[in-house]
Formats: C-alpha cells, sequence, structure tokens
C-alpha cells in the first residue's frame, strides 16, 4: 500500500540498519503493539461510532443504518457496505476526490473481516424485516484523521468498536400491507462475538508488527490476519510485491493468535456505551 511514495534515503538506511541491530525508531519489540486508546460513541447523529488513536494513527468510523432492498442472492439477509475516505489533512500523500485503489484496498480488506468473521449475523431476524423484500442496512463509514501507519488495524478497530454500540430501530410491519413503520425504541444491533485485524509490515528480510510511518513506507511486503474472539482467522491479505516464505506466515499467525486477545479485550470494554463520549479525550 502505498508503493507510490518514496523515503528518503537516509531515513531507509536509518530505519534498515536499527532494525538490522533488532530495534526499532519508538523503541518496541519487532512483535509489540504502540498504544491503543478508543472513544466509543462520539457522533451524535450516528447509531454507532467510535475513534480510535493507535500510535500517532487517529481513525473515526460511523454506522448510518437504513431500511432497502435486499442483495437477489441473499434476499432473507441484511446488508453490510464499508467505506473508507483518506482524508488529505491526514498526510500531504492524500488527494481530495473519488476513493484510490488505496482507500478501495483498505475498506475492502475491513469489509472482508467482518463479513466472514459473521460477528454480524446477516440473516438475523432483526435485520431481515421482510423477506425478499425490506431488510436493515448498514453503512460503515470510515474517515481516516491522522496517518501514523498501519491504517489497515485501526480503521478494522474502529469500525468494530463502532458496530459493537449499534443500535438500530424497532419497527412495526403490517402483515397485511406489508407497511413497515419505525418505532421510536431502539435496540442493540446483533452481534456474535468480534473480529481483530492484525498486519505485519516485511523490511528486508525482517518482520514487524504494527509498522509506524516510516516502517509503512518502507516495507516490501505486508500481510494483514484478521481473527474472532474464538481464534478463527476469516481472513488473510497479503499487499505489496515481496514476498513471505511459508514459516514466516506461520510464525505470524501464531503470534496473531496471541495478539488478537488484547485487541478482543478493547473491543469488549468499549461495547454497547450507553452515554454519548466527549470527543477529545485522548491523552496525546
Amino acid at each position: 500500500m502505498r508503493s507510490e511514495e518514496i523515503i528518503s534515503s537516509l531515513e531507509r538506511r536509518y530505519l534498515t540498519d536499527l532494525l538490522a541491530k533488532g530495534e526499532r525508531m519508538d523503541n518496541r519489540g519487532f512483535w509489540e503493539s504502540r498504544p491503543i486508546q478508543i472513544i466509543p460513541n462520539v457522533i451524535k447523529k450516528a447509531e454507532g461510532s467510535a475513534m480510535v488513536k493507535w500510535g500517532d494513527t487517529v481513525v473515526l468510523a460511523g454506522v448510518k443504518t437504513q431500511l432497502g432492498s435486499p442483495f437477489p442472492d441473499t434476499p432473507n439477509n441484511g446488508v453490510i457496505t464499508v467505506n473508507l475516505e483518506l482524508s488529505p489533512i491526514s498526510s500531504p500523500s492524500f488527494e481530495s476526490g473519488p476513493p484510490g485503489p488505496d482507500a478501495i484496498e483498505m475498506a475492502r480488506i475491513v469489509d472482508r473481516g467482518i463479513r466472514e468473521s459473521k460477528v454480524v449475523p446477516l440473516s438475523d431476524p432483526k435485520l431481515c424485516v421482510i423477506p425478499e423484500k425490506t431488510v436493515w442496512i448498514l453503512f460503515v463509514d470510515i474517515y481516516i484523521l491522522d496517518d501514523g501507519g498501519n491504517l489497515i488495524d485501526a480503521s478494522a478497530l474502529a469500525a468494530m468498536v463502532a458496530l459493537a454500540n449499534t443500535r438500530i430501530q424497532k419497527v412495526l410491519v403490517d402483515e397485511e400491507t406489508e407497511e413497515v413503520t419505525l418505532l421510536d425504541e431502539t435496540e442493540p444491533l446483533p452481534r456474535k462475538g468480534c473480529v481483530a485485524s492484525l498486519t505485519y509490515a516485511k523490511i528486508n528480510d525482517i518482520i514487524v508488527y504494527d509498522p509506524n510511518l516510516i516502517e509503512d513506507r518502507g516495507k516490501i511486503a505486508r500481510f494483514s490476519v484478521a481473527i474472532t474472539n474464538e481464534g478463527l482467522v476469516c481472513s488473510m491479505q497479503k499487499g505489496e510485491s515481496g514476498v513471505f516464505l511459508e514459516e514466516e506466515i506461520l510464525t505470524i499467525l501464531e503470534k496473531a493468535s496471541e495478539r488478537v486477545k488484547e485487541l478482543i479485550t478493547l473491543i469488549e470494554e468499549n461495547s454497547q456505551v450507553t452515554e454519548l463520549r466527549e470527543m477529545f479525550q485522548f491523552d496525546f
């Protein structure tokens, strides 16, 4: 991702020399994460939302819901769609306009992790209001506010926390006319567990978890894996032109299976928060 970005030769040399000595620019271990802070329910008019600060990366996710038609091949399922915007204020390398290849790829990776994990059971009767006719559509919108590296994991975390706090309106259906009336009362979005993404960058022949911005730009390959709270690997995505050896993939999956437990705990600790949180509570 962002393979067109070129870091200076001095930055690359400094980065690779540090890694060769077993060190990272921010003094982390190769498999260690940057600090993570989460604020759920930061958008008053969204059905669910969350802001995540992961190291220097800041991401905002919001969920909006509306009634609509199901997909023809899944007529009894609700619909979920993920969109991601790389805001120009977050990085000089991002431009205004329609989503580019990077934004589309990241949105698809986040979407696939949520969809394949089935943590949002789209076949739940609460999401299928009238079979083959009316279902709930969930729009998950992700905004990158500050690019400090590893946008995929921060985006996936923000999206999952936003979904975990989403509430949908209860409905009343007239069985004769199939008219749907939205009620004032809401209920939690059906959910079965949660899922988190873990991303690893390969720089020369060294692999690091949760790459910061310089590491992100200096990588030759990227590997992202989504794992559920039950330990199920539900999606994997390899990016960039470099390669991962079989033993490297096995090591990544082993490390990710342990690390995901902490991310799952963070998600659950910030789930179903009933009050609206103040937005600017990050410890910068």
